[in-house]
């Protein structure tokens, strides 16, 4: 069985979408169905077929979903020993070696990543040129603009 790496909160966020996909989304689009249908013919009913597209799609969602939860393995890192070193769930704070610039990145599972506030995948170029090394220590990363150079400065097991 597949493990799925996650944090409380990307636990507890796809614990919501479930619970919205099945109370919610789920029955406004059976309804949408039944209201298709009563417009007759199914073959050049538009609605319909629009409507069936997003019941496969939100009942894919649902799959995929309940597998991950059920794989998951939660990792709290306020729980972790604090010992300096990157591992699941910890921000990291860095210095690019060569520009001088600071990042911060937090270490999420994939489905909680999002790049536009600084949380990266365990499974990103950065985080697993991260992963066990220590604060102090320099990391050399391939990114899609060339090799970095950065410095942990921090760990936070925040």
């Amino acid at each position: 069985m597949q493990r799925y790496p996650m944090t409380p909160q990307g636990h507890a966020s796809l614990e919501a979408e479930l619970k919205q996909l099945k109370t919610v989304e789920r029955p406004r689009i059976t309804t949408a169905i039944a209201e298709a249908r009563e417009h007759g013919d199914l073959k050049e009913n538009a609605e319909y077929h629009a409507a069936r597209e997003q019941q496969g799609l939100c009942e894919a969602r649902i799959r995929d979903i309940e597998a991950k939860l059920g794989g998951s393995q939660v990792i709290d890192p306020t729980t972790l020993p604090r010992e300096g070193r990157v591992v699941f769930g910890v921000t990291v704070v860095l210095e690019n070696l060569d520009t001088g610039e600071e990042k911060r990145y937090k270490i999420v599972g994939d489905d909680e990543a999002d790049f536009k506030i600084n949380k990266i995948s365990v499974n990103s170029p950065i985080a697993r040129g991260l992963i066990g090394k220590s604060e102090g220590d320099e990391a050399k990363i391939q990114t899609p603009s060339g090799l970095v150079e950065f410095e942990i400065l921090e760990v936070l097991y925040e």
